[in-house]
């Protein structure tokens, strides 16, 4: 049951959400062609510099817990840490 569920949700993503990108899969009887192995790559090296600011943000506390402050002010600082982000990076 559970390989028929990843591959609902693999149907999923591909089905209803816009901009979503799914690595290529393998398997024993059919191996990657070269041009998967480079789309997956090409992936792979876009998706970890969003998985590392999405990290940074859990270190600031504003997506791993709770929001317990105003709404209003939740996009303010939301912003204001991305910018401290970015002044780190140097962008």
């Amino acid at each position: 049951m559970l390989p028929f569920l990843s591959q609902f949700v693999a149907f999923y993503l591909r089905t209803q959400v816009n901009n979503s990108q799914i690595p290529k899969k393998s398997s024993k009887k059919k191996p990657l062609s070269k041009a998967d192995k480079a789309y997956n790559k090409k992936l792979s090296s876009e998706r970890i510099f969003i998985e590392h600011v999405i990290g940074k943000l859990k270190i600031f506390k504003i997506i791993s817990e709770r929001y317990r402050n105003r709404r209003k002010r939740f996009g303010l600082r939301f912003n204001l840490i991305a910018g401290i982000y970015n002044w780190e990076r140097g962008f």
